[in-house]
């Protein structure tokens, strides 16, 4: 075998140890005492993990704090910031930061993502531009898809469809909206299935960003889900309305979306940081509970959205930190939901973006990472570090554990 992998604890079995054979970029064996001959990496009772999913970042804009104020911190300031300085990106000045945001996460153990690309007027395709090369590019350590999205509105910004158009055409794999910038929210929300169908891509909303439970643009978005057979290819993103609403409502909505197969990306960085700014006391958090809406059959992630600007002037791109912030903000106190945090970084993130060949069995890629921990939900607890990482069978990452340095 190219390597095995010995003295490993699995997330499903972590109490177990085992050895990993991998052969030609494939987990070829996982047993105990693995009988076989190749390299030889001793993990020491650590926990291998498949690869984390990032579901919904912006690479494009990702890193522009010089060029943008965060003084009030909200929504409106954000979009009106990034507008203006978006003008003056080149496809040379977006790679340049995205490939700074993308080494970080590859670095932080993420093996597949989905990110978010906005076109309109203002940047054109400049933006695709910058990002496309980096997927051929990064190609020996993440695959990455491109979910294309009207930032600025749709129906209300001639020029805006065609460029969307046309960067699906160019690369784009998956559409996106965010209607509560637009004229006629839903009629951006039928227009982006229009283009789905059109495509046969999947769909990538944000949605219901807002402080209240009032008007819940996703019931909409959950009958033309239905209404277009579309159940399991859906995802919509933020609905930080949903953390408002009270029980009744919050578990409606949850039946619903359940039962459309529309699916959840929570993003608690930036939701945390962008919700409650009309409050002066008791602020709101935010961040909708999406370990509640598992309970009740909706499949969710947690994902790091925005990177160093407006929106979320901070990030390392690590999704253990992210889950492990969603625990804190949402008070996840139980094993099981702990266990759920880690989940909505891997397995649940995997099936949100309709992943094949994803996950730790023989015959799949050997897309995976080996976290300092026994477990898990040590993992999140302890903002366990990746140590290593691999990206079919080759090996992308390593950084060594810290070390105590006693006197003599």
């Amino acid at each position: 075998m190219d390597l095995i992998l010995r003295n490993a604890r699995l997330r499903d079995k972590p109490t177990q140890i085992v050895d990993l054979g991998i052969d030609a970029g494939k987990i070829a064996a996982i047993e105990a005492g693995l009988a076989a001959d190749g390299e030889e990496l001793d993990l020491g009772g650590r926990l291998v993990s498949p690869g984390f999913v990032e579901t919904h970042i912006h690479l494009d804009k990702s890193c522009i704090l010089d060029r943008c104020k965060a003084e009030r911190g909200d929504l409106d300031e954000a979009i009106q910031e990034v507008t203006k300085a978006k003008k003056a990106f080149t496809p040379e000045d977006v790679y340049e930061r995205a490939k700074r945001t993308l080494e970080k996460c590859i670095l932080n153990g993420t093996t597949h993502m989905r990110t978010q690309l906005e076109v309109d007027p203002g940047i054109g395709l400049r933006g695709l531009e910058g990002v496309l090369p980096l997927i051929a590019e990064y190609k020996w350590a993440i695959d990455i898809e491109i979910c294309i999205f009207p930032q600025e509105g749709l129906l209300n910004n001639p020029g805006t469809d065609e460029l969307m158009v046309a960067a699906l055409k160019g690369g784009g794999r998956v559409v996106g909206a965010a209607p509560y910038t637009d004229s006629d929210p839903h009629g951006q929300i039928d227009r982006i299935f229009e283009m789905a169908r059109e495509f046969d891509i999947d769909i990538d909303m944000h949605l219901d960003f807002g402080p209240d439970p009032d008007g819940l643009d996703l019931l909409h978005v959950c009958r033309r889900t239905d209404e277009h057979g579309y159940g399991g290819r859906v995802a919509i993103g933020h609905v930080t309305k949903l953390s408002t609403a009270p029980p009744e409502q919050f578990a409606k909505a949850a039946r619903r979306m359940a039962d459309a197969g529309v699916a959840l990306t929570v993003l608690p960085s930036t939701d945390l940081y962008l919700m409650g700014r009309h409050m002066d006391h008791n602020v709101m958090r935010g961040v909708t509970a999406s370990h509640r809406l598992i309970h009740d059959g909706v499949n969710c992630s947690l994902s790091t959205n925005n990177v160093l600007n407006p929106f979320t002037p901070f990030g390392d791109c690590s999704l253990i930190r992210m889950a492990n912030l969603y625990a804190n903000i949402c008070q996840v106190g139980s094993r099981a939901d702990i266990l759920e945090c880690f989940n909505m970084i891997t397995t649940r993130s995997a099936r949100l973006v309709n992943l094949q060949d994803y996950g730790l069995q023989a015959g799949n890629s050997a897309d995976f990472v080996v976290l300092d921990a026994d477990s898990p939900e040590a993992a999140i607890a302890e903002l366990s570090p990746v140590l290593y990482a691999f990206k079919r069978g080759r090996r992308t990452v390593t950084r060594a554990p810290a070390e105590l340095h006693r006197p003599n």
